[in-house]
């Protein structure tokens, strides 16, 4: 039997009451989490005991490791699947390690349900995939799939002895103390917070708390409420948890706004990607018992780490004691006796594994993560720099939340820098710089910078675990480095940038049914008053964005306060006269105003307040490019063409007509505007928004019916 699984039956004779998992639906004490592991087996044995793997796609809760040690009493092979794969990450990882069934508490499209139940307050389905049973590695207990630095995710297989050699090491190398009560703040399909969180807590016989994400303040992707998940911290006296430096540093961050420490913490282990010590120390200020730690999913997932009574900030701590690992000439650790069996549908791993990580050993062994070999940069100097060295000085700084290094075969390093907030100016982000400057020696400072929208997992430009993908950051931004290098200082106005690089979008945009067939063919009356309902839905929201924008706008940047006033002053009452236009035209204005727009029309107004509160107000000015630019193009031209096909009264199209003149004169407005916008963080915002607006209005049209049948053809 698992020693996990040893440890539970021993803590349900010894402690049966003592809790042992909790979310917010309930506890299971250490005789119920037995029990319930024995019902899930008994009623799962019989469909998925010939399977070389099970699916697990659930969220946090105490089912997933119910579910999990079922699978380790089954001797069945689990695949956890989590959350921020893609669909076809997720599809590939079930193919690749043939993943005939799969447990899920969602609906599954594709899938054929073979038994529906209940686990520990959460509704389960068991379904079988459409894959075909697959060989893997003779042992494995465990398939994890990381999408390392590529978009196609690779299966590693580990033994459960091999997971739980990792779990006591970490325990005999924190103590049991640590284990009291820990919170899951990483999801549990992340092999660190199974093997280095869940597994530990049980073995020590303490209460392992799995909330789901939404509980703790990360429901919305990319978009933390930091101050929540602080809040669960001290609410349930947790003495451990494991952060990435991400959360770390908002967690840091919300503590301070909140000035109340975490009274019960013990062990905070931060992983995932280098720390830069400045901000261990800055966490270590503030009381926090922050411990870096260091590892890879063949290695289990722990390789070293800091703990009590032993931790050196700048240094990962030391081997693991089941880990056995040399240091090669060039730097590179190697790992003599891994612990992972092989890649899903790869010959078996034999031999020492290279992991690929450049290192240093102090004299009491402690490891100094330098970097990895494939992203080394060798400057036009021949001298080598490991980006991350560099990024975790730059990451150290509040005003900077993501930054990736770039400088091979240049004469200096260039980085690009996404900022914190909206508010961080460019000057602040500038002395963010330079003080990560002052901590690096001359060849390895950043000399040329410039600001980036977010990366994020669902653009492809972060791994699962939050590392950056180099190669697609930099080919995205490639001629945005090429101008940073070549010191071109782009002396064309503003608003031409703005054009040009939106023209694109703008083509696109002008290509759809409704406007390229209605202003040669026009519409019908039923498509006329469709369209103004869509326009009332969303100009009744013109003068609140526009207050939200001002609101969030720093007081000092007089000109765009100005501008919006004049602004709101001119757009005040406009969904009022789209309203008689529906009335003239024989559409029933009450039911408009009373009514709720189209999906397309929702998405897109949520869309800008979404923008202009939480990433920067002065996009707002970008969706100002897309609306009136465009009905400075085609306003009038509909009017008239509207008017000569459906016979119409000119009081059924005051809202286009007074358009198509008035935004004439805005644009003129808005152009002498965008030419004083100089920062950059708020130029790639402008043009960020209207990219996004031209998809987003574009959806809107094609979201109006406009067929053959509802031309007017009279």
């Amino acid at each position: 039997m698992s020693a996990v699984l040893k440890a539970i039956w021993r803590h349900a004779l010894e402690q049966p009451a003592k809790v042992a998992l909790m979310d917010e639906y309930g506890d299971l004490s250490y005789r119920e989490l037995r029990s319930e592991i024995e019902i899930v087996a008994q009623q799962i044995t019989g469909i998925v005991e010939n399977a070389s793997a099970v699916g697990v796609k659930l969220e946090n809760s105490r089912a997933w490791a119910v579910v999990d040690l079922a699978l380790v009493q089954m001797q069945i092979a689990s695949l956890p699947l989590p959350p921020f794969f893609t669909p076809a990450q997720q599809d590939h990882a079930l193919k690749t390690a043939g993943a005939e069934f799969l447990l899920s508490d969602e609906d599954e499209a594709g899938c054929e349900a073979l038994l529906s139940f209940e686990v520990a307050g959460t509704f389960l389905h068991l379904y079988r995939t459409p894959h075909i049973k697959q060989p893997v590695h003779c042992g494995t207990a465990k398939i994890t799939f990381t999408s390392g630095t590529t978009g196609t995710p690779k299966g590693v297989c580990l033994s459960q002895n091999a997971l739980e050699a990792t779990a006591m090491s970490i325990l005999d190398r924190v103590g049991e103390g640590m284990a009291l009560t820990h919170l899951a703040i990483l999801p549990l399909s992340v092999l660190l917070e199974n093997v280095a969180g869940l597994y530990p807590v049980l073995l020590a016989g303490g209460t392992y708390a799995a909330y789901r994400q939404e509980h703790i303040g990360f429901g919305r992707s990319f978009q933390p409420d930091f101050m929540r998940l602080v809040q669960v911290l001290e609410e349930e006296k947790v003495t451990s948890a494991i952060m990435v430096p991400e959360i770390l540093r908002g967690s840091m961050a919300a503590l301070a706004t909140r000035q109340k420490p975490l009274s019960s913490m013990r062990m905070i282990a931060v992983g995932g990607s280098r720390v830069a010590p400045g901000l261990l120390a800055q966490a270590h200020s503030m009381g926090l018992p922050v411990y870096e730690g260091y590892g890879l999913s063949e290695a289990g997932s722990v390789v070293a780490m800091n703990a009590p009574g032993d931790n050196v900030p700048g240094t990962v701590g030391s081997l693991l004691p089941h880990i056995e690992a040399t240091i090669l000439e060039r730097g590179e650790l190697v790992l003599m006796k891994p612990p992972f069996l092989g890649y899903v549908g790869q010959t078996a791993q034999v031999g020492p594994y290279r992991t690929g990580d450049i290192v240093q050993r102090d004299e009491e062994g402690r490891l100094q993560i330098a970097g990895r070999f494939r992203n080394v940069l060798i400057n036009s100097y021949g001298r080598n720099i490991a980006p991350e060295w560099v990024e975790s000085e730059l990451l150290a700084n509040p005003e900077i939340a993501q930054a990736v290094v770039f400088g091979d075969g240049r004469p200096a390093l260039g980085a690009i820098v996404v900022p914190s907030s909206a508010k961080v100016r460019p000057e602040q982000l500038q002395g963010a710089i330079n003080r990560a400057n002052a901590r690096l020696p001359e060849y390895a400072q950043v000399k040329c910078w410039f600001p980036s929208q977010p990366f994020t997992i669902a653009s492809g430009e972060l791994t699962g675990s939050g590392r950056p993908r180099r190669d697609i950051i930099q080919k995205a931004r490639i001629e945005m480095i090429e101008k940073t290098y070549a010191k071109e200082s782009d002396t064309s106005p503003f608003f031409d940038r703005l054009l040009a690089e939106t023209e694109q979008e703008r083509n696109a945009f002008m290509t759809i049914p409704l406007i390229e067939r209605g202003l040669r063919e026009g519409a019908s009356v039923e498509t006329y008053i469709a369209y103004l309902t869509e326009a009332y839905h969303h100009v009744k929201h013109t003068v609140p964005l526009m207050e939200a924008a001002k609101a969030n706008i720093p007081a000092d940047r007089d000109e765009l306060h100005e501008a919006l006033d004049e602004y709101i002053e001119e757009e005040v009452g406009h969904e009022e006269w789209i309203l008689n236009d529906i009335r003239h035209a024989g559409g029933n204005d009450t039911a408009v105003r009373n009514g709720q727009p189209r999906l397309a029309t929702e998405l897109m107004v949520s869309f800008a307040y979404d923008y202009i509160t939480r990433i920067n107000p002065v996009g707002f000015f970008g969706m100002v490019l897309v609306l009136e630019g465009t009905s400075t193009a085609i306003a009038t031209q509909a009017a008239e063409k509207l008017m000569e096909t459906l016979g119409l009264s000119k009081n059924c199209f005051s809202y286009l007509f007074s358009h198509g003149a008035l935004d004439i004169e805005h644009m003129k407005f808005f152009e002498t505007l965008m030419n004083k916008i100089s920062d950059p963080t708020d130029q790639e915002a402008i043009i960020y928004m209207a990219k996004r607006m031209y998809a987003l209005f574009g959806n809107v049209l094609r979201s109006i019916p406009f067929t053959e049948e509802m031309q007017n053809v009279a």
